[in-house]
């Protein structure tokens, strides 16, 4: 059995983290396999929008393995499988794999099916829509095993929850409720674990049947701006409306919507 699992179907790509007897934790493999599936998945013009989740009931993911990849990349532990080497010649993989160092053009759903914990956490935040099982737990527990996180989230977890409640999880290491993180912007919904992944699909398929090169260029935009002075942030925006005026899915968009028919859309 696979350590990630990939379907394809009306545009939307679900890529499956399949360790659940580890809590689907990151090993090497599943590290290597994810970086490389969405690599694909950005390149892939039948791809508008990529699902991520887990399998089973119990996690989403619990971070990299402890038994595996951090004694590999802390060098207690000498390579030994492909996937081992692939990480040792070219750590970026790791950051690949959880949005780290480069912009993923599509737009991104956590299906959040259980506890996100360290780099699955920090995964999360490299997504840009979020649904998460009310059962779930988030953490991100390094500083109890006096690691850090690395995979993204000191620069970024801050800019998306208040930095004090960002520091108190960060600095204690414990893990807080789904709910928690709802109130203060972080999930977008929190649902009976049994809704999660039918939810993500629907909003899924919502986004998938808008225009590609509009979705591109929002979330190019939006995050290209962010942390910029406004006026900066403007020019960017402008610079994106340019682009999409001069495409051919800009003019198809109003007339179908003139000639009250579906949008027939071609990317370009």
């Amino acid at each position: 059995m696979s350590v990630l699992l990939s379907e394809t179907r009306d545009g939307i790509r679900l890529l499956t983290l399949n360790r659940p007897d580890r809590h689907n934790a990151l090993s090497p493999e599943l590290i290597c396999r994810l970086a490389d599936a969405l690599e694909a998945a950005a390149k892939d013009d039948a791809v508008q929008v990529l699902v991520l989740t887990g399998a089973g009931e119990r996690s989403f993911c619990s971070g990299g393995d402890l038994e595996l990849t951090l004694p590999l990349l802390s060098g207690a532990r000498d390579p030994e499988t492909e996937w081992d080497h692939r990480i040792t010649r070219d750590r970026d993989i790791v950051f690949r794999a959880s949005f780290k160092g480069w912009h993923f053009p599509k737009p991104v759903i956590a299906a959040i099916n259980g506890h996100c914990l360290a780099g699955g956490f920090e995964m999360m935040l490299g997504t840009d829509i979020r649904i998460a099982a009310d059962h779930a737990k988030f953490g991100l527990p390094e500083a109890k095993h006096a690691l850090i996180p690395f995979a993204g989230a000191l620069p970024s977890f801050a800019r998306q929850l208040p930095q004090a409640v960002a520091m108190e999880m960060l600095l204690t290491g414990d893990m807080v409720g789904a709910d928690r993180l709802a109130t203060h912007g972080l999930l977008n919904r929190v649902l009976p674990g049994s809704e999660v992944l039918p939810a993500a699909m629907e909003m899924a398929g919502k986004i998938a049947r808008n225009g590609p090169l509009a979705l591109a260029e929002i979330k190019r935009a939006v995050t290209k701006a962010q942390g910029q002075p406004i006026e900066t942030g403007w020019n960017i925006e402008t610079e994106a409306m340019n682009r999409i005026m001069a495409s051919e899915d800009a003019r198809e968009g109003p007339r179908a919507f003139m000639e009250r028919r579906a949008p027939m859309y071609r990317g370009r």
